[in-house]
C-alpha cells in the first residue's frame, strides 16, 4: 500500500494489525517454548522458537485453566490460534487457543508429568502403602452408584464375605468434575465409624473416560487416606495415577472386591479342615498319653512298690551297722588316748614330787610360789603345801645361798 501523504504511528499500526488478522486469523505452528512466564492473573506468555527465528506467545487462562498437561520449557508443542498486533509496543503476537504436545497425545503427556512429580515425591514408594485388613467389617465404595462396577463389586463382596457391612459412596467418575468429586468422596469415606477399606474406582473406557483417576486432586486424596485403599480403574491394561498411589492396585474392580475379602466358603472349608486336623491330633496325644502311662504303670516301681522300700530299709540298716562300728571304733581310739595322756599328765604332776618328800611354799597373801630365801622377810607368813596337807608357818630366820 503506498500513500503521498504521511500517517501516524497509530493508523500505521492499526493498518498492520487489519492486515495480520485478515490474513492470519487461525494459524497452527509448532516450535519450543521458552522463556515461559505464568502472570498472577493466570494468563501464559512465552515464546515459541525454532533454530532460526521466534515469536511471542500467549495463552490467556481461560485456556489455559483447559490444558491436561503443563507447558514447560524446552517442551516442543503445536499451537493453534490467530496473528494479533499489540499496538502500544508495536508488536505482534500469536493468541494460542490451543496446545498440543508434538510427538505424544497431552494427555499421555501429563500422565507422565504427574507421575514423575508425584514420584519424586515418594507417593508411590512402597514403604508408605498401608496392610488390608485380613477381614474386614465395613467397607466403602467410592464409585458411581448406577455403573456396571459397583455392581459387579456388590455382588462378590456379598457372595465371598456376608459378613462386611458395604457402605456406597456416590460420585461421578467421568467428566470435567469427576476428580474433586473422587477426592470428596474419598476423604468423606475416610471419616466413617469403624471404617476398614476404601475401594475406588470404574470400569473400562477410553482414556478421556478414565481421566478424572490421573488428576493430582485425586491422588493426593488417596495418598492422604488413613484408611487403606484399593484402586480399581479400567481393565488389565488401563493404569492410572490413582492405581500408582493407592495401597493396592486391582486390575478390574471385581478383583478389587476379591482381594478385599476372604472367600467364606473357603475359609469354612478351612476351619471344618482345621477342626478335623485337631480332632485327629487330640486323639493321637490322647492315645501317646495312655501308652505312656500304661507303660509307666508296667514298670516294677508301680507293679511292685514294697521292694523298693525293702531295698531302702536295707541300705538304712547296713548304713546304721556301719555308723554304729565307726563310732565304737572312735570311742575306742579316743579311751586309749586319753589313758596315755592321764598317764603322762600323771607323771608330770607336782604331787608326784610332793609325795617323794618335797614341798610346796607360797606366800600366805598373795599365793605367790616362794622359790628363794631372799623372797621372804622374817616375820612373814607362808603356807607349805605338803604330800598331804597344808602347814601355815612364820618365818622366824632365812639362809640365804652362797653364792
Amino acid at each position: 500500500m503506498t500513500s503521498t501523504s504521511p500517517v501516524t504511528v497509530s493508523e500505521l499500526t492499526r493498518e498492520i494489525r487489519d492486515l495480520l488478522q485478515a490474513n492470519f486469523d487461525s494459524v497452527a505452528c509448532v516450535g519450543e517454548v521458552s522463556n515461559l512466564i505464568l502472570a498472577r492473573s493466570g494468563h501464559l506468555y512465552f515464546t515459541l522458537k525454532d533454530d532460526k527465528a521466534q515469536i511471542s506467545a500467549v495463552m490467556w487462562k481461560s485456556r489455559a485453566e483447559r490444558l491436561k498437561f503443563d507447558l514447560q520449557d524446552g517442551l516442543e508443542i503445536v499451537v493453534m490460534g490467530p496473528i494479533e498486533v499489540y499496538p502500544p509496543r508495536g508488536s505482534y503476537q500469536l493468541i494460542v487457543e490451543q496446545a498440543f504436545p508434538q510427538g505424544i497425545g497431552p494427555l499421555e503427556l501429563a500422565f507422565r508429568q504427574l507421575q514423575e512429580k508425584l514420584a519424586a515425591e515418594g507417593l508411590f514408594d512402597p514403604d508408605r502403602k498401608k496392610t488390608l485388613p485380613r477381614f474386614p467389617r465395613k467397607i466403602a465404595l467410592v464409585t458411581s452408584p448406577t455403573g456396571a462396577a459397583v455392581r459387579d463389586m456388590l455382588q462378590v463382596l456379598t457372595k465371598r464375605w456376608s459378613l462386611a457391612e458395604i457402605i456406597v459412596v456416590p460420585v461421578p467418575v467421568q467428566g470435567a468434575t469427576a476428580a474433586p468429586k473422587i477426592a470428596q468422596g474419598i476423604e468423606l469415606a475416610g471419616r466413617i465409624p469403624d471404617l476398614d477399606l476404601i475401594i475406588t474406582g470404574r470400569g473400562g473406557g477410553s482414556l478421556e473416560d478414565l481421566w478424572p483417576f490421573n488428576e493430582e486432586v485425586v491422588a493426593r486424596a488417596i495418598a492422604a487416606s488413613e484408611i487403606p485403599i484399593i484402586s480399581a480403574v479400567g481393565h488389565e491394561i488401563d493404569v492410572s495415577i490413582a492405581d500408582l498411589v493407592a495401597d493396592r492396585r486391582a486390575l478390574t474392580p471385581t478383583e478389587a472386591a476379591e482381594m478385599s475379602v476372604p472367600d467364606q466358603a473357603d475359609l469354612l472349608s478351612f476351619l471344618s479342615e482345621t477342626r478335623g486336623r485337631l480332632r485327629q491330633l487330640l486323639i493321637n496325644q490322647a492315645r501317646q498319653a495312655r501308652f505312656a502311662i500304661e507303660s509307666l504303670a508296667n514298670r516294677r516301681l508301680f507293679t511292685k512298690p514294697g521292694e523298693l522300700f525293702s531295698d531302702v530299709r536295707r541300705k538304712l540298716d547296713e548304713l546304721d551297722e556301719q555308723l554304729n562300728r565307726r563310732m565304737r571304733d572312735r570311742c575306742e581310739q579316743s579311751q586309749s588316748r586319753l589313758q596315755l595322756i592321764a598317764s603322762q599328765l600323771e607323771a608330770l604332776s607336782p604331787l608326784r614330787v610332793l609325795a617323794r618328800g618335797y614341798s610346796l611354799t607360797r606366800d600366805a597373801e598373795t599365793g605367790a610360789t616362794l622359790r628363794s630365801a631372799d623372797q621372804v622377810e622374817i616375820g612373814q607368813t607362808v603356807k607349805t603345801k605338803l604330800a598331804t596337807g597344808e602347814i601355815t608357818c612364820e618365818v622366824k630366820q632365812r639362809e640365804l645361798a652362797s653364792k
